[in-house]
């Protein structure tokens, strides 16, 4: 039963994976066109665990930007997490400590996604007595540890092309990309659109603001946002 969830969770955050591989490998070589050192970059996939994160801090060191400022702007990219582990955390309570710290290592954008929708199609709105008798929390083991391993895999691979990739070729434009593709198929109701909608115009006109602080302006506004249209909606 267990490595039958454990399998379920591996095969649902497969065609994920898809895009998560070459999001590290461009994470690999702009590591090294900042001139970061590739243990401490293959760490900071160990450690930080978070793409858009670890991006952000490579453009800022990049820019010699202050270590506060680093420290904060990798901070607020990833205060999403903690609205993960609220929904998760009804699920999860019954676990032993560390089972919550495990799955708390792992729970990233990709893992939630798939996780939180295999929990709702179980019905379970409230907390469910047999949820951890069921063994469903290896669901979101499966598809956290598939994603964290291919994340190391394609690091230390992009690690190894930024020692052959010219910096010239400015691949750091293919992010938005990446983004714009896990984002967009998501925007199902009418705050998500709000809060993407707000959180991009102000990164666009905020964008010559020095060491990256407009992308920390434009996640607090696109937040904040979104909050104000889900409270009118259900106050309606």
């Amino acid at each position: 039963m267990r490595f039958s969830r454990f399998l379920q969770g591996v095969k649902a955050e497969l065609p994920l994976l898809v895009g998560v591989a070459p999001f590290g490998m461009i994470y690999g070589v702009l590591a090294i066109q900042a001139g970061i050192i590739k243990i401490q970059a293959q760490a900071m996939s160990s450690i930080i665990f978070a793409g858009s994160s670890q991006i952000v801090f490579t453009q800022l060191v990049l820019e010699s930007a202050p270590g506060l400022v680093i420290v904060v702007a990798v901070l607020v990219v990833n205060l999403r997490h903690a609205l993960y582990s609220a929904w998760m955390a009804p699920y999860l309570q019954r676990l032993s400590r560390g089972w919550k710290l495990l799955l708390a290592y792992l729970l990233t954008d990709e893992a939630y996604v798939v996780s939180a929708i295999h929990y709702e199609k179980l019905g379970y709105a409230e907390l469910h007595p047999t949820f951890e008798q069921e063994f469903q929390h290896y669901y979101l083991f499966g598809a956290g540890l598939a994603l964290w391993t291919t994340w190391q895999v394609s690091t230390a691979f992009g690690l190894f092309l930024g020692t052959v990739i010219p910096s010239s070729w400015s691949l750091d434009f293919t992010l938005a990309l990446t983004f714009i593709a896990l984002v967009v198929p998501n925007l199902r109701d009418r705050a998500g659109v709000i809060t993407a909608v707000s959180a991009g115009v102000v990164a666009v006109l905020a964008t010559n603001l020095p060491y990256k602080v407009g992308l920390v302006i434009a996640v607090v506004i696109g937040v904040v946002a979104g909050m104000l249209m889900e409270k009118g909606s259900a106050e309606k």
